[in-house]
């Protein structure tokens, strides 16, 4: 059977651009963002109230998929690292995971939440509740 990655939504953010995202959730302050879902999935969003701990999983579009070692937090002076020792987004399947608030819910089926470090256009391919007490 042909299984294929499917975007449920779309971020829509302040940050336009690689270079201006943070490095991490918490640098530089709370970006607060909007997720665009896909009306094929409303009914995947029942349940979901504001104030809900949530991750979500992003394709990293932009990133370049054949990099295996960075500078951490891209930082020239720090030694090399293989990806998988960082956050990086360069990574051969560039899956972004953030932990986010739900801020609101608006119409037409648009998540608030905050803090979300992509950039604007990112695809959302997964959201799932954060466990309680982690």
């Amino acid at each position: 059977m042909d299984k294929e990655l499917v975007v449920i939504g779309t971020v829509r953010s302040s940050i336009k651009e690689v270079k201006s995202a943070p490095k991490m959730e918490d640098e530089d302050g709370a970006v607060r963002a909007r997720i665009e879902m896909d009306p094929a999935y409303a009914e995947g969003l029942d349940g979901l109230e504001p104030g809900a701990r949530l991750e979500l999983f992003t394709w990293f579009h932009q990133s370049d998929r054949s990099v295996l070692k960075v500078h951490p937090r891209g930082i020239k002076e720090r030694p090399l690292r293989g990806v998988f020792a960082t956050r990086s987004p360069a990574r051969p399947n560039p899956i972004g995971l953030h932990r986010v608030t739900l801020v609101a819910i608006e119409e037409p089926l648009t998540l608030v939440v905050e803090p979300l470090e992509a950039i604007d256009g990112t695809p959302i391919i997964d959201i799932k509740p954060k466990p309680k007490g982690r």
